[in-house]
């Protein structure tokens, strides 16, 4: 669905609307939303932040998404240059890729040693852990696509022009080592799917659909004010929503 034609679209612009009404909560009462967008190459994370944002204040919210660290960067902690770009009372900020990188994408393609891999897994449970306890609400989401459809969006990818930009070599290497994405993968679900910072997986093959139930989530996780009075339904669907929540 093209951007022209969400406002065709009634159950988009009920979902939209009630974007709306949950930022004004979060900017009257100074609440701090974020949300993490991971999921393989071409898995839809960067459109469905487009959707998100479609209609909602831009001074109260942000898009992050972070290049190559710099020299400096890679001799600080981890998580270091991403703590900078965390919201103010307020706001919203979406992170297109996030410290995740060191999970999945790092180990896969070698830009990370074992260590410095064990040592990210033995702390970020901890350091999202002081995130919630301080009040930040923070949301997980994991974009999932299949072999099959990857194949076609990377393709798209390098035929069209206006999304040519997103090639990299990570993707060129992303259908080759598909399996090793999905053995770290399923090793990051398992450590860090926590009671209170759990994986929400989105089941992405079906663009529109799956952004609709990550707008869906994220309206659920708020309590604001005329919530529901658009008459959508907020329930999830389970076909395309799975949370992934380890209680141990």
């Amino acid at each position: 669905m093209h951007l022209h034609s969400i406002e065709n679209d009634p159950e988009y612009i009920s979902l939209q609307t009630e974007m709306v009404r949950m930022q004004n909560w979060l900017i009257e009462h100074g609440q701090r939303l974020m949300i993490i967008c991971e999921g393989r190459d071409s898995a839809g994370k960067g459109g469905a932040i487009m959707r998100f944002i479609r209609f909602i204040n831009p001074r109260h919210y942000r898009v992050v998404a972070l290049g190559k660290p710099t020299k400096e960067e890679k001799g600080q902690w981890y998580f270091q240059r991403y703590i900078q770009h965390f919201p103010s009372p307020g706001e919203i900020v979406f992170f297109d890729r996030s410290w995740y990188n060191r999970a999945v994408v790092e180990p896969v393609m070698g830009f990370c040693t074992p260590s410095q891999y064990d040592l990210f897994m033995k702390q970020v449970e901890l350091f999202e852990n002081m995130l919630v306890e301080d009040g930040m609400i923070l949301i997980k989401f994991w974009f999932s696509i299949d072999k099959e459809e990857q194949g076609k969006r990377l393709e798209e990818r390098r035929i069209n022009p206006l999304i040519n930009w997103k090639l990299s070599t990570v993707d060129a290497q992303a259908q080759q080592k598909w399996d090793d994405y999905t053995h770290y993968k399923k090793l990051m679900f398992d450590k860090t799917g926590t009671h209170d910072s759990p994986w929400v997986i989105i089941k992405g093959n079906e663009k529109d659909m799956a952004r609709k139930e990550a707008m869906r989530y994220v309206l659920n996780q708020v309590d604001y004010n005329q919530k529901g009075l658009t008459g959508i339904s907020l329930d999830l669907n389970p076909d395309i929503v799975k949370i992934i929540r380890n209680d141990y």
